[in-house]
């Protein structure tokens, strides 16, 4: 139903999650099998294919989000989840380097790894606040802003993601879609940091050149 409302409202690209059964094994304790953790995958595909079936038939593509708790919450996640449904055009992925941040992964080199399936961007930032020996890496039940986190997420510019690099990167497999500013800080007002993230965006997210910048010493016949 989601594809065919977006089909009648001329919207190319429907951004959401998938879910997970084998999410609650990500510990691997109790042991999770290798059968386990490939069922987990089949049932995706099984639930999932029928669905993009409909986003075919519609002419709109679902832009999975890589995070914590769904089918695809890292790199080799992400693999493994294209590789269930057979690398089918219509399941793509919205990029939110927050939740790379936390996990030590690398977001520019995700976006070269994956830039044919980057189908929508959320621009989110997140700050790690390990090392002190006692926040651990799963934010240990506490709510966001408190200092006992091992990470939280901030207002965009104000975290760990190398921004500037991203969007060299999105120029660079030439992303042209989406550029969205998804605002979460629960340590500052969001008529405060709202209105700097979209500035912060605005200004980093400029233009590719046209042509290479020693094309002046070109000559010509």
């Amino acid at each position: 139903m989601t594809a065919r409302a977006a089909q009648l409202l001329g919207v190319k690209t429907v951004v959401g999650f998938t879910g997970s059964s084998i999410w609650k094994y990500v510990a691997m304790f109790p042991p999770a099998s290798e059968e386990m953790v490939a069922a987990g995958y089949r049932d995706f595909a099984d639930r999932w294919n029928p669905i993009l079936d409909v986003f075919d038939e519609c002419g709109v593509r679902f832009a999975h989000e890589v995070h914590p708790s769904e089918i695809a919450y890292d790199y080799w996640t992400t693999q493994a989840a294209l590789e269930a449904i057979g690398h089918r055009p219509a399941f793509g992925l919205n990029w939110d380097p927050s939740h790379f941040v936390w996990q030590d992964l690398d977001p520019v080199g995700f976006l070269w790894d994956f830039r044919d399936r980057i189908y929508h961007v959320d621009c989110k930032d997140a700050k790690r606040q390990v090392g002190n020996g006692r926040n651990g890496r799963l934010g240990s039940h506490l709510p966001w802003a408190d200092p006992r986190r091992g990470w939280d997420f901030v207002s965009t510019g104000h975290g760990d993601v190398p921004w500037e690099a991203c969007f060299r990167m999105l120029n660079t497999i030439g992303y042209d879609g989406p550029i969205s500013v998804e605002w979460e800080d629960a340590g500052m007002d969001r008529l405060v940091g709202a209105p700097e993230a979209l500035e912060f965006v605005r200004r980093l997210a400029f233009d590719a050149p046209e042509a290479a910048f020693d094309a002046a010493f070109a000559t010509e016949d």
